[in-house]
């Protein structure tokens, strides 16, 4: 049997400058954080420039371009300013997702399927510049279906329904992880790269790590969560650990 390929870890620091912003100022510093968690194992860093700025600034993605060592992912709406700032700091990936002002959190996945007018020709600009694009779906045969319609490289599973399920210990937890499962294996199948993330724990990460199709999780909430209590490096140090011993199963 062929060895699974390496599973990487995106550490997301978007929280990080939600603490920041809640006072003002410059502390805590999410390139800081960055640099924490790439020096604890990180294979990457996801940083999300929402419209209204509620947590990562501008200042804070030149800064991370400009200093980080490993690929900087920019997570980011289909619009003509995302597309105009990904262009001038030419990150190394670009993850489109849905924004709604209202939300707390991204809470669903594109719907690539009805919004292929919009998302192909954005693609296409950000790819010609260089830049790896994913597209943020839920774990869904037509969704996959239409991102490789549109030649999307990449796909992030939408892990959040399956996450709340297991948080819950709800009877459809089962039926959500047969979904993810499902649908790594036909993104995979028709050519797409397959990441995941959204609500991922220790446990949960460790599980989904077993699927061979998943080559990267990018998760943050979380980490920022138990950096509180032991540093974001020890919890880096942890998913790490979590991630390898499900790969390794």
């Amino acid at each position: 049997m062929a060895k699974p390929a390496d599973l990487r870890l995106g550490v997301n620091v978007d929280h990080v400058a939600t603490v920041r912003n809640a006072r003002g100022g410059l502390h805590p510093d999410p390139v800081k954080a960055a640099h924490a968690a790439i020096a604890a194992g990180a294979d990457g860093i996801t940083a999300h420039l929402r419209e209204d700025r509620r947590h990562i600034r501008d200042d804070d993605i030149v800064r991370l371009k400009a200093e980080l060592t490993k690929p900087l992912n920019l997570e980011m709406a289909a619009t003509d300013e995302m597309v105009s700032i990904a262009l001038m700091t030419r990150p190394h990936a670009a993850c489109l997702v849905p924004e709604r002002r209202q939300e707390r959190t991204t809470e669903g996945g594109l719907d690539v399927a009805a919004q292929s007018n919009v998302l192909a020709p954005v693609l296409g600009r950000l790819r010609d510049a260089g830049i790896r694009v994913s597209l943020f779906i839920a774990p869904d045969p037509s969704q996959i279906e239409a991102a490789i319609r549109i030649g999307a490289p990449v796909v992030e599973l939408h892990t959040g329904s399956w996450c709340d399920a297991v948080a819950a210990r709800s009877a459809e937890a089962a039926s959500e992880w047969e979904r993810l499962r499902t649908a790594a294996v036909a993104a995979r199948g028709g050519g797409l790269e397959v990441h995941a993330g959204h609500g991922l724990t220790y446990a949960t990460a460790e599980k989904i790590a077993a699927l061979p199709q998943v080559v990267e999780l990018n998760i943050g909430h979380f980490l920022i969560g138990e950096a509180v209590f032991g540093g974001l490096g020890t919890a880096v140090k942890f998913m790490r650990a979590a991630m390898d011993r499900g790969r390794s199963a």
